[in-house]
């Protein structure tokens, strides 16, 4: 009987349909706190920290990441969580007028941008970019949006920067504390910051 049971799932199983993963890029400074502020929205299934955006192969934490981005490859399921809605998300997560960097991490790796892989996301992207600079007309949007480029998940013994906000759960908050992130996220966006 038990072997009746488990081909009759492995029929179930093999005739659902699959769901597929549609994958967003987004650069916010800190990729613990990108990765941790997209895991908890609802129809987001993974966020990968890594770099983007970059001409240095193979770039690390420690090592060369010049030109590169701190990004998190957001993988989302479209029937939840639309792309749009993404977008709305990532810019009460940044501060988009911040040209040095994001928070209280500055240089070229904490930049923000959108990376869009498609005519479609780039006309969203940009489109929600000017929203944003509507909103905001005394002050300077600097978020890019600009073409996806190879993203580099962070792998080996820098590992440890994946699910960061999990495995190092004090670390990581007073990190973000004394960042002063959540602050300035409330000034800028008042309630409809995320934290």
């Amino acid at each position: 009987m038990k072997y009746i049971v488990r081909i009759l799932l492995g029929v179930i199983f093999l005739n659902a349909p699959a769901i597929r993963a549609e994958i967003a890029v987004f650069a916010g400074g800190c990729f613990w706190c990108m990765e941790s502020d997209f895991e908890k929205l609802a129809g987001v299934s993974d966020v990968i920290s890594g770099f983007t955006g970059g001409n240095a192969p193979n770039p690390t934490y420690n090592g060369n990441h010049r030109g590169h981005y701190e990004a998190v490859k957001v993988s989302y399921d479209a029937e939840v969580v639309s792309y749009q809605q993404l977008l709305d998300y990532f810019w009460v997560n940044i501060d988009p007028f911040d040209a040095t960097g994001q928070f209280c991490d500055k240089g070229p790796s904490y930049l923000s941008a959108i990376f869009v892989a498609s005519e479609e996301e780039k006309a969203l992207a940009l489109a929600s970019r000017a929203q944003v600079v509507e909103q905001f007309p005394d002050q300077i949007v600097v978020t890019p949006v600009l073409d996806a480029a190879k993203f580099y998940p962070i792998r080996g013994e820098e590992s440890y920067h994946q699910d960061y906000y999990i495995n190092y759960a004090t670390r990581y908050k007073y990190y973000r504390w004394s960042c002063g992130r959540d602050k300035r996220l409330r000034e800028i966006w008042g309630d409809r910051a995320t934290h």
